[in-house]
């Protein structure tokens, strides 16, 4: 198996909206790739709130079941189209996939 996590600190205002408006944006973006591809074993979407630690406005925590689920989750076109609107609304991105035995 393999684990894809990613945050994202988005700008204070990107497209004509606020952070949080786009932080609910890119929540349902990523939400509504779910399930896009099979091998996708769990797939969860955080916000950062208030009274709560964070150093980043978004997390997804995501579980595939193996690498080429992972490589077709990364170029299928719903993916590709998020990870647009997601670079013009960010300010800092950071990730990391790894393997779980």
């Amino acid at each position: 198996m393999i684990k894809h996590i990613v945050f994202w600190q988005l700008k204070d205002e990107a497209l004509g909206n606020t952070k949080a408006r786009n932080m609910e944006l890119v929540k349902e973006k990523l939400m509504a790739c779910a399930d896009i591809v099979p091998g996708i074993v769990d797939f969860e979407v955080g916000l950062g709130g208030s009274g709560l630690e964070c150093t980043y406005d978004v997390v997804l925590y995501s579980t595939f079941e193996d690498k080429s689920a992972l490589d077709a989750y990364q170029v299928h076109p719903q993916h590709e189209a998020i990870k647009s609107f997601i670079g013009e609304v960010r300010s800092a991105r950071q990730c990391m996939d790894y393997e779980v035995i």
